[in-house]
């Protein structure tokens, strides 16, 4: 009988012992969720990051994606991943001023001159400044990508200066620079959740939007608006964030293949969006939607007229932020 007891007992423990390496075994999922298509530069590049994750961590880590703002909204996930409902979001930087206002220093008409110079500055102090402001809210950055310079769209006329856009009533994102700018230049702005932009243009609910050229095309304008103007009178960015209690749980090595995977992220992504603008525009071309340039005197129109933004954010805020935004200018 003891030995029938005893036998009993180390089949038990075997059991236990074969559930906890089981459960052991089981990858730590970790869902991204972000509002862009398939094609967008975007996505593309956290499909790279997830091949990265799940490698690098020998399949600890298991990437899930969510992409055509499956999980909500950019505002939605963004909130979810503060919450700790969702592990991550890649959402536009826009959205940030509703944590702290002093994220709309990344909303500022004209603030970088080119492409490098954003890249410079948001790998530098600029973007050390952005990951400190994230913390209090359960957020760790771990990089900010690039959602390429807002252009204008509309359905009724080219777009060359301030004038030309009295009147036209465009869809904005709930961010009060936008407004603030567009109203400084005579539209009438409307903000919309992006999910609901294209029915909007396609019924006439709104004559006008403004986006990169990258989701302007992903996300079939043309097929509503005749014609785009590349105004690049804001560079957009796109944070990569990630829950900071969830983060801060995982083994050191395992929140090293995040960092360095979202570093890789970051940097392919901005590649891939550099490329896709200049194949993009061509392509809208082809789609039938008429493209227009501005000069750089013509952009000096809409510069001037939105000092009264920049003037604003320097009585709430100083001087201290925009010169590490514009040192590399």
């Amino acid at each position: 009988m003891k030995k029938i007891l005893a036998a009993v007992l180390v089949c038990l423990s075997l059991v236990g012992l074969f559930s906890a390496a089981a459960f052991a075994a089981q990858p730590t999922i970790i869902r991204v969720a972000h509002v862009l298509a398939e094609t967008h530069a975007s996505h593309l590049a956290l499909v790279e990051f997830k091949k990265y994750v799940e490698e690098k961590s020998q399949g600890k880590l298991k990437i899930e994606l969510y992409p055509n703002a499956q999980l909500g909204s950019d505002r939605q996930a963004l909130e979810g991943v503060g919450l700790g409902t969702l592990e991550m979001t890649m959402c536009t930087g826009s959205i940030l001023s509703a944590l702290d206002e002093k994220f709309s220093i990344l909303d500022l008409p004209f603030l970088f001159k080119t492409r490098e110079a954003a890249h410079k500055a948001l790998d530098a102090e600029l973007g050390q400044d952005v990951a400190k402001l994230l913390e209090p809210h359960n957020l760790v950055c771990l990089g900010i990508a690039e959602g390429g310079y807002r252009n204008i769209t509309n359905s009724k006329r080219p777009i060359y200066k301030p004038e030309d856009l009295k009147g036209l009533k465009i869809r904005t994102m709930e961010n009060h620079i936008h407004i603030a700018a567009f109203r400084s230049w005579g539209a009438n702005p409307t903000p919309m959740a992006f999910g609901e932009l294209y029915t909007a243009l396609q019924q006439g609910t709104v004559d006008a939007q403004e986006n990169p050229i990258s989701i302007i095309y992903t996300s079939k304008f043309y097929e509503v608006q005749k014609f785009g103007s590349l105004t690049g009178h804001v560079y957009g960015t796109v944070p990569i964030f990630i829950n900071k209690a969830f983060f801060d749980k995982l083994p050191k090595d395992l929140q090293k293949v995040l960092v360095d995977g979202g570093k890789l992220c970051r940097d392919l992504q901005r590649k891939l969006a550099g490329e896709q603008d200049v194949k993009f525009v061509n392509d809208l071309k082809t789609k039938g939607m008429a493209i227009n340039e501005l000069t750089p005197a013509q952009k000096q129109v809409f510069i001037d007229r939105a000092k009264v933004v920049y003037d604003d954010f320097r009585k709430k805020f100083g001087e201290d932020l925009l010169k590490k935004a514009t040192k590399y200018n």
